[in-house]
């Protein structure tokens, strides 16, 4: 998806939601999925043990997993708005090859990925404080591997990722208002509809602060927007880990500590916190070492903020993207379609909203 303007969250989604989980259960889909991970598995000399099943299911894509001769394997389908992520794989391979999980095989046109399993992913690994421990030193590699992957922003716009750069995001703070507007027509409530009338009275202010983030230290690079123990796989003992990332189905083009935003509020989730503590000073203090040469360390972690604020609409325009295909009557136990409108409406906690 090069611009969301090109995938819009229309009238169609409620249909194209159901054409997809259609097509993902279909069985001459599943026979042309077998069948290429049969050739992808041979080519690799592999064969597969037991039937593809289906691991994950969601609107946004399905994982299907399966045993095979040398280890399981996870088929990863998406829908069309991500399917960038296939040759995301490929660049990341080849720039940052420590830090991903390398795949099997690729169809970048298809978006199809097969990946062999990474092991237990570092949030079933450890919990408390030893997890956040492992997330500071995760934290200063990610950041690392954004440095390295800066001089590749046209290459990472031109596989489709989405433009959140801190020039366009003013423009993106209309679109997040406009689908989050549908949300709370959806969801019938006036106290949500009074609340993002309240965002929308922020755009001048938003304005100034993305501004203020488009001259900041800190080159456009990968934020891979979900950034957290569940999407990182790692290696080796406490103090000594190796990371590798995975699953950039919701990876965006912006400023690099705009992917500090999902990390802050997982360390305030895991501490049962609602504000900053000295414990995630530290994991930002991590996360920033290798930007150690862009400026003082105090203005750095002002910019940390500033982009934290401005990253909460491409957080929504994200989570329109990915529940873009669902229909009002789905069934959404775990409340995926407000998120948009959530992380709007988030921008009324932060030090944008009138005090």
């Amino acid at each position: 998806m090069g611009d969301l303007a090109r995938h819009p969250v229309g009238d169609d989604g409620g249909r194209a939601s159901h054409r997809l989980m259609e097509q993902w259960a279909n069985a001459e889909w599943r026979q042309d999925v077998t069948a290429w991970v049969d050739r992808q598995l041979a080519t690799n000399g592999r064969t597969r043990a037991g039937d593809l099943e289906v691991e994950r299911l969601r609107p946004w894509g399905t994982v299907l997993r399966a045993r095979t001769t040398a280890g399981t394997v996870f088929m990863k389908a998406p829908a069309p708005a991500s399917a960038f992520e296939a040759g995301l794989y490929q660049l990341l391979v080849e720039v940052v090859p420590d830090r991903v999980l390398h795949p099997i095989a690729l169809d970048v046109q298809a978006g199809w990925i097969l990946l062999p399993d990474g092991g237990p992913v570092l949030g079933e690994q450890l919990d408390g404080e030893d997890l956040l421990d492992s997330l500071a030193e995760v934290a200063r590699q990610y950041g690392q591997m954004q440095l390295d992957l800066a001089p590749h922003v046209d290459g990472l716009l031109a596989l489709g990722l989405t433009d959140m750069r801190p020039e366009r995001m003013a423009e993106r703070f209309d679109e997040a208002l406009v689908v989050g507007r549908r949300g709370a027509d959806a969801e019938g409530g006036r106290e949500k509809a009074a609340a993002l009338d309240r965002v929308a009275a922020l755009r001048a202010p938003f304005q100034d602060w993305c501004q203020r983030l488009a001259g900041a230290p800190g080159p456009p690079t990968l934020d891979h927007n979900d950034l957290h123990g569940g999407n990182v796989f790692a290696e080796g003992q406490p103090g000594a880990l190796e990371a590798r990332f995975f699953d950039w189905g919701d990876a965006v083009v912006a400023h690099p500590f705009a992917s500090a935003l999902v990390l802050r509020s997982v360390v305030r989730w895991i501490l049962g916190v609602d504000s900053e503590t000295p414990r995630e000073r530290a994991i930002i203090d991590a996360y920033l070492q290798p930007f150690a040469s862009l400026g003082p360390h105090e203005e750095l972690v002002e910019v940390v903020n500033v982009a934290c604020e401005v990253a909460k609409v491409a957080r929504s325009l994200v989570w329109a993207r990915a529940v873009a295909p669902m229909a009002p009557e789905d069934d959404d136990p775990d409340g995926f379609a407000s998120a948009p409108l959530d992380w709007m409406l988030e921008l009324l906690d932060g030090p944008l909203a009138p005090t």
